[in-house]
């Protein structure tokens, strides 16, 4: 399938990632309230494991089912799958202690870390890359700027927000070392279940000291981040991380904010600052920046006229 690697697919399915994890982050918002944040996490991860595959035996039956090697069975273990439960249960205890747009905020950041970890020297197309992170963290910054009043912050979730942008980009180096060998949708079958077995235990507990209560609201909720924010959304984004550098790709997760603050103003009554358009020019134009081919640009020269 040519087309996934094509540039076009590639901006629009990450374009398409940041919407679904946007209402993703609203939905956790609201699960984290009533649910345990680990049992959100670990339930969301074994369904959309189970799910996805399945799913890889049907569709790509007689390849993607080929027995996996040992040495990749303990990668999506060790390296995929444990960070990506670490993620989650960073991530959703920062959503239950800090609001959804501070902790969308710090994800947003995790550019930063993604370029910090891919080399020292940055030159080239990596600077450029780095600017454009340097203007799409401006626009986020610009965007919650308001809202960091450390008089009514707190420090315990500001943290763990943090923590869990650096999870995020290390998770992400992970799958991208990945994708030399597997495609999106087997890096995400094969680590989704394994991150949700990780977190079982903490579940259980979770489980036996807070009463569920299964109420149509929440389990609608939690469908949709199964489906929308695990299922489709790691196929989206693992398939770009298999053909882009991680910094690149995670350009995007600059625009996470704006669309979590819209699920959040659409369904659990977050206003919208004044700040909310101008951050939003600012990202568009760092993600821009990032996609434009200025040695291409300079170097080619007109051609002749007729």
């Amino acid at each position: 399938m040519s087309f996934l690697k094509n540039k076009s697919w590639l901006i629009f399915s990450c374009l398409l990632t940041v919407f679904l994890w946007g209402g993703n982050n609203t939905g956790v918002k609201y699960l984290v309230a009533s649910w345990p944040p680990v049992f959100v996490g670990s339930t969301r991860f074994l369904c959309a494991g189970l799910i996805l595959v399945l799913l890889l035996k049907l569709v790509f039956a007689g390849n993607g089912d080929k027995p996996l090697p040992k040495q990749a069975i303990s990668a999506f273990w060790f390296r995929t799958g444990l960070s990506l439960a670490l993620y989650i249960v960073v991530f959703n205890w920062a959503m239950k202690s800090a609001p959804a747009s501070h902790v969308a905020l710090y994800i947003g950041a995790s550019p930063v870390w993604a370029l910090i970890g891919e080399r020292k020297h940055i030159t080239g197309p990596k600077l450029q890359r780095f600017i454009a992170a340097t203007i799409t963290l401006s626009g986020v910054a610009v965007l919650f700027w308001p809202k960091l009043d450390a008089a009514e912050t707190k420090w315990t979730g500001e943290l763990l927000g943090l923590f869990a942008g650096m999870l995020w980009a290390y998770h992400g180096h992970q799958c991208s070392r990945m994708g030399t060998e597997f495609s999106g949708f087997e890096i995400t079958a094969h680590t989704m279940w394994r991150a949700g077995v990780w977190l079982v235990p903490i579940a259980l507990i979770e489980f036996i000291m807070q009463p569920i209560h299964l109420k149509t609201g929440l389990v609608l909720t939690q469908a949709y981040c199964i489906l929308g924010g695990a299922v489709l959304a790691f196929v989206l984004w693992n398939n770009a991380l298999k053909y882009w550098a991680t910094s690149r790709v995670f350009l995007f997760i600059n625009l996470i904010p704006l669309t979590t603050l819209l699920g959040a103003h659409l369904f659990l009554d977050e206003p919208v600052t004044k700040t909310f358009f101008p951050a939003m020019l600012l990202v568009a134009t760092g993600i821009s920046v990032a996609n434009i081919d200025l040695k291409r640009y300079f170097t080619n020269r007109a051609p002749p006229l007729e």
